[in-house]
């Protein structure tokens, strides 16, 4: 490998050290004077450009001579009734020019979709399993310059009031008044086991239930809990042998011994592609309904980018089928 242009390329690297040298030399520049110079370098005139940006001539001109004492050039030559740029001005258009394109790219102030942006959706790591590749084949079908990022979720109030994600989506449900949700579907609950369990041949009972070892699935959220309540209330004398916060590891354990767990049915259909499981048709829990939201931050609605994406979102589980 040819090692001649390293050299080059470390002294251009940017080292954290320089970092403090950076703000102080631009907290002695008015950035306002850089969208001047623009206007008077596309404008090609002081009058033009004062038009433009809505200020007198006079003020245009002050704002040239204090960039003057900033550069060592002249920048702007007068020519008849306008100005020409000098060879320097050309040189810092170029680079001022695209610092100014990758601003308004960022703000994306009208909500523009040809630009890049990633929109970051808070989910546990077992519902975005679920959820992300409905959202995913979704947005990117009708906006591809879009990003994903899905970032677990830690205190999904705190992050989204404070802007830290975008979106958030679980089976929680929230008191601030500054957060709204879409319940974007609602599931049912399966009893589950492994192919070929006992359990299979005959009909479940009630007796045959407090035979069994059964496992219990410890994921938070209000709506979780309440099931998992009335669970206990039908089936109070059930002998919990194992128990996880993890979805996964009850559906890997199910399917390697005899034990019995309860999970949410697009689940049990996303985990039986994986491992030996079957579902028992068992008639008390044919009520049971968990509902799985999409939250954000009622602010997020000013910015209309996110706003379709919602939108996006919600109609996508209208239509079609997590599980699928």
């Amino acid at each position: 490998m040819n090692d001649n242009n390293l050299p080059g390329r470390r002294l251009i690297e940017q080292r954290p050290e320089d970092k403090p040298q950076i703000f102080r030399t631009l907290r002695n520049i008015d950035l306002n004077l850089l969208t001047i110079f623009e206007a008077v370098y596309v404008h090609k005139g002081i009058v033009n450009a004062a038009k433009i940006l809505n200020l007198t001539p006079s003020a245009i001109s002050q704002s040239i001579q204090k960039l003057r004492a900033i550069f060592p050039d002249p920048l702007f030559i007068r020519k008849g009734q306008g100005v020409t740029p000098t060879a320097y001005a050309t040189h810092l258009h170029e680079y001022i020019s695209q610092g100014l394109e990758s601003i308004l790219g960022a703000l994306d102030l009208t909500g523009s979709y040809d630009k890049q942006r990633t929109i970051t959706i808070g989910t546990p790591p077992s519902i975005g399993a679920l959820v992300m590749p409905t959202i995913y084949q979704a947005i990117k079908s009708l906006y591809p310059q879009l990003l994903l990022r899905n970032i677990p979720v830690s205190d999904a109030e705190c992050q989204l009031s404070q802007f830290q994600t975008d979106l958030v989506i679980d089976t929680h449900i929230y008191s601030s008044r500054a957060i709204h949700h879409h319940v974007l579907f609602a599931d049912t609950v399966e009893l589950v086991c492994r192919q070929d369990h006992p359990s299979l041949s005959a009909p479940l009972t009630e007796e045959k239930l407090k035979a069994v070892d059964h496992t219990l699935l410890m994921l938070e959220g209000q709506n979780f809990s309440l099931v998992r309540q009335r669970i206990q209330d039908l089936f109070p004398e059930r002998q919990i042998n194992f128990s996880s916060y993890n979805i996964f590891t009850i559906a890997s354990l199910i399917a390697s011994s005899d034990l019995l767990g309860m999970m949410p049915t697009r689940f049990y259909t996303l985990f039986s592609r994986c491992w030996p499981l079957k579902r028992i048709p068992y008639a008390p829990l044919s009520d049971e309904r968990i509902d799985f939201s999409l939250h954000y931050n009622k602010l997020s609605l000013r910015d209309p980018v996110l706003e379709n994406v919602i939108d996006v979102i919600r109609d996508a589980f209208r239509t079609g089928d997590v599980a699928a």
